[in-house]
């Protein structure tokens, strides 16, 4: 059995979804029964849990062959990050509980960046499991392309892409999350003893310049590249609802300065096989209008 924690994401659901096509038994942790009808349609045993609630996650942990760890992402949390503390605590209980056989933790690129960013949560992640008697497996994929989402609305209608990361002509480590599900569903299945470090990206990195050429092909219209200056970020996260924007800012700050970035470049990272043409091409034909922010 493996017990897979945020089966309702793109990440999560996509590891779902191979484990089944592989014949193999998946138990769907969801927080209310009603997110877990479509996969118990599908054949998954439904367990319900909170990540903040050890005692429902040890027992939707025990008696598996391996557990997903993927944590609720939080963009505007509290200094220090007491949101993500209180999952880790709560997993890492649940883990010490159920010992299930192995551990794959979606976590991210960055996760060993020494300077503290809004990806540092997922470093406190990987410290805490690292510390326990229990194989665990750090997957760390790159950004999703699939982040993109975000810029459908503005490429289609002005035909401008704003970019946070730049500058525009510059390569940054992208994936698809179909490409992470993938991969994980072949890392949970795996045997490993002690603690491991996996990196995911691309064949072939993307800059901001790329990304507009994608929509450009998508929309079938002209989209252009304007950055978005670094000494009106704050006042911009503040606008649209922010309370700790800082975090967020060195995050892409370490993007563009490359302090977050995978080892050797990338050089030794597994690589994706998902096209980002292909990507932008099923955000802009799944576009709603009632999904902008």
């Amino acid at each position: 059995m493996y017990a897979i924690t945020g089966i309702t994401g793109k990440v999560g659901g996509a590891l779902a979804r191979t484990l089944l096509e592989n014949g193999k038994p998946v138990r769907a942790i969801v927080r209310d029964r009603a997110k877990g009808t479509p996969w118990a349609a599908l054949g998954c045993e439904i367990a319900i849990a909170e990540m903040e609630d050890a005692k429902a996650l040890s027992a939707a942990f025990t008696g598996t062959e391996a557990v997903f760890i993927l944590p609720p992402s939080e963009f505007d949390p509290e200094p220090r990050y007491p949101e993500a503390q209180r999952v880790i605590d709560s997993v890492v209980a649940a883990l010490k509980a159920a010992r299930p056989k192995k551990v794959l933790c979606l976590s991210t690129i960055g996760a060993d960046a020494k300077e503290d960013n809004l990806l540092s949560q997922r470093t406190m992640l990987e410290k805490a499991l690292n510390e326990l008697d229990l194989p665990v497996t750090f997957l760390r994929p790159a950004w999703f392309m699939e982040n993109a989402l975000w810029d459908v609305a503005t490429a289609r209608d002005t035909g401008v892409l704003y970019s946070f990361l730049q500058p525009a002509d510059k390569k940054f480590p992208m994936i698809a999350t179909k490409d992470i599900g993938i991969l994980a569903s072949e890392l949970i299945q795996q045997d490993w003893t002690g603690k491991r470090v996996v990196e995911l990206e691309a064949a072939q990195r993307v800059s901001p310049d790329d990304l507009a050429h994608a929509f450009e092909v998508a929309l079938n219209r002209p989209v252009k590249v304007e950055v978005v200056k670094r000494d009106t970020w704050e006042e911009l996260f503040r606008s649209q609802g922010m309370k700790n924007p800082m975090p967020r800012i060195r995050m892409l700050d370490g993007f563009n300065e490359s302090w977050i970035e995978f080892k050797d470049a990338g050089r030794f990272a597994e690589k994706g096989n998902t096209l980002l043409q292909q990507v932008i091409n099923a955000l802009v034909a799944g576009y709603n209008t009632d999904d902008r922010v």
